[in-house]
């Protein structure tokens, strides 16, 4: 019994390891970048916002 949750939490500890050390450089990158200024009107996020807008009223 305590050997197969030694063995799981062994396993759950290189799972959480492993994912944040994919995880962590992508966040790292993207915080680094949400901080670099606005992009103004332009992009995915303002065609959404006008089209909902058109959409809505």
């Amino acid at each position: 019994m305590i050997r197969s949750a030694t063995r799981s939490l062994n396993t759950f500890v290189r799972i959480l390891v492993f994912s944040a050390m994919f995880v962590a450089p992508v966040g790292a990158f993207a915080y680094s970048v949400a901080g670099t200024g606005s992009q103004g009107l332009g992009g995915a996020g303002f065609v959404l916002y006008v089209s909902l807008q058109r959409n809505a009223g």
